[in-house]
């Protein structure tokens, strides 16, 4: 189970901007992240590459954890996210991110957010 302050440096990571580095740092080896109701991916490798893809096509991505509440093994985290394209274009989106850790790492992750909402 993960503790505040577990927890804490995970979001001090992703608001530095070290995506990537957050899930290898902070996910199990055959963790899962999910979209809404697509498929999940599986595997902390291929969260690593798939993050690193969508942060290829971004000349800046600013995250701002909002709020945040750990209960036993599950965590729920608010997030703002700006994503500036290197088109110039930038998006902004509001995203709910419901974890279940082992231990202390992400074990399970699925993504609430109502692609609509992605403002250009």
């Amino acid at each position: 189970m993960p503790t505040r302050e577990r927890l804490n440096e995970f979001i001090a990571v992703v608001e530095a901007g070290d995506h990537a580095g957050a899930i290898e740092r902070y996910y199990t080896e055959d963790a899962s992240m999910q979209e809404n109701a697509a498929p999940p991916r599986v595997g902390r490798d291929v969260l690593v590459a798939h993050e690193r893809a969508a942060l290829a096509r971004m000349s800046h991505v600013h995250s701002k954890a909002m709020s945040s509440v750990v209960e036993g093994d599950r965590v729920v985290i608010h997030w703002n996210f700006v994503l500036t394209e290197k088109s110039g274009q930038v998006r902004r989106f509001d995203e709910v991110a419901l974890q279940e850790w082992r231990g202390d790492r992400i074990f399970r992750e699925r993504f609430f957010y109502d692609p609509s909402t992605i403002k250009v």
